[in-house]
C-alpha cells in the first residue's frame, strides 16, 4: 500500500510509523485507519522490524477523529450507507459496516509480535490516546496533551478502550478522565501511570529509540514476540493457571531451540548471542494458544 496519513520508515531494525497530517493536527479518518492496519500487518512479515515507534507530524500526535463532517461525523448510515436490519426494523449489529474503526486498530496493535513504544509528541485526544493503548510503553513530550473527551462529544469510548484503559490506569482513575472529558497534561498523565515518562520535546524519540534499541540488540525475536502475547493475553486469564499452561509450552518448545543453545553456550562464552529464529518462520506449534474471537 502506498500511504498518505502516514510515514514508514525503517531504520537499525526499529519502524517509525508517522501520523502524517500536520494540517489536520494528525487527525484519524478511514484512509488512516486502513493504512495503520497495513504497517502493521507488513512490521509483522518483516524480521528486520525488532521494534516499532509510533508517533506524530508537526506539532501533535493526533487529534481525534476527522470532525470536517460536522454533525455527522458518527454517524455510521450518512457516512457508510444504511447497515443491514431484522425484518423487524431492528439493527443487525453484527454487519461489519457497524464496527468502531478505531477498534479495529487497536485490535490489530493488539495482535502485533513486535514491540510498540507511542512516543507523544503533542495533543493525543479521542482516537488519538486510545489508539495508545494497545502499545507497549507509551512516552510522553512535556508538551503533549491527552483527553477521553467521549461525554463532552455525547458519544462513548470507543477502540476497546473499556478493556485496556482500566487495566492500564485503574478503574477510578478511568473513569475519572473518562467522565470529565476534559483535556489533562502529561504530568498528569505519567501520575496517572497512562504514560511511563515525561521528557522535553527534542529528547522524546532518541528517549523512545533508545529503548527500541535496547529491546532489539541481544534479544531473541521469537521470544519477545511469545513475551508480547503471554502478557497481554493473560491480563483476561482467569486463573493463573492459564498463565501455567502457556509458560510451560513456551518453556519446553524453546527450551529445545537453537535460539536457546546459543543463548546459553554465548553466555558462557561471554560473546553477544547470534539468534537465527524468525517471528515469520520460527513460532513453536503450540502458537497462537488462543482461539480468534470473531465480531458478531
Amino acid at each position: 500500500m502506498a500511504y498518505e496519513t502516514i510515514k514508514y520508515e525503517v531504520a537499525e531494525q526499529i519502524l517509525t510509523i508517522t501520523l502524517n497530517r500536520p494540517d489536520k493536527l494528525n487527525a484519524f479518518n478511514a484512509q488512516m485507519q486502513a493504512e495503520l492496519i497495513d504497517a502493521f500487518d507488513a512490521a509483522d512479515k518483516d524480521d528486520d522490524v525488532r521494534a516499532i515507534i509510533v508517533t506524530g507530524a508537526g506539532r501533535g500526535f493526533c487529534a481525534g477523529a476527522d470532525l470536517s463532517s460536522g454533525a455527522d461525523t458518527f454517524d455510521r448510515d450518512a457516512r457508510r450507507g444504511p447497515v443491514k436490519r431484522f425484518a423487524d426494523g431492528k439493527v443487525d449489529y453484527s454487519d461489519p459496516q457497524v464496527r468502531d474503526g478505531g477498534g479495529q486498530v487497536t485490535l490489530r496493535i493488539f495482535k502485533c509480535l513486535k514491540p510498540v513504544i507511542a512516543a507523544v509528541n503533542g495533543p493525543a485526544v479521542g482516537i488519538g490516546v486510545t489508539m495508545q493503548l494497545a502499545m507497549d510503553i507509551r512516552i510522553a513530550s512535556d508538551a503533549a496533551r491527552f483527553g477521553f473527551v467521549f461525554s463532552q462529544r455525547g458519544i462513548v469510548p470507543e477502540a476497546a478502550s473499556s478493556w485496556f484503559l482500566p487495566r492500564i490506569v485503574g478503574i477510578s482513575q478511568a473513569l475519572e478522565w473518562c467522565y470529565s472529558g476534559r483535556v489533562f497534561p502529561a504530568q498528569e498523565a505519567l501520575a496517572g501511570r497512562l504514560v511511563s515518562k515525561v521528557v522535553a520535546p527534542d529528547d522524546l524519540l532518541p528517549t523512545a529509540r533508545a529503548l527500541a534499541k535496547e529491546f532489539a540488540a541481544k534479544t531473541a525475536p521469537v521470544s519477545v514476540a511469545l513475551i508480547r502475547q503471554m502478557m497481554w493475553r493473560m491480563m483476561g486469564a482467569d486463573d493463573p493457571m492459564e498463565a501455567h499452561k502457556v509458560d510451560s509450552r513456551g518453556i519446553y518448545t524453546r527450551g529445545r531451540s537453537d535460539d536457546v543453545k546459543e543463548g546459553v553456550v554465548s553466555f558462557l562464552e561471554k560473546r553477544p548471542a547470534q539468534f537465527k529464529n524468525k517471528v515469520s518462520s520460527d513460532m513453536p506449534d503450540y502458537f497462537p494458544w488462543w482461539s480468534e474471537r470473531e465480531y458478531k
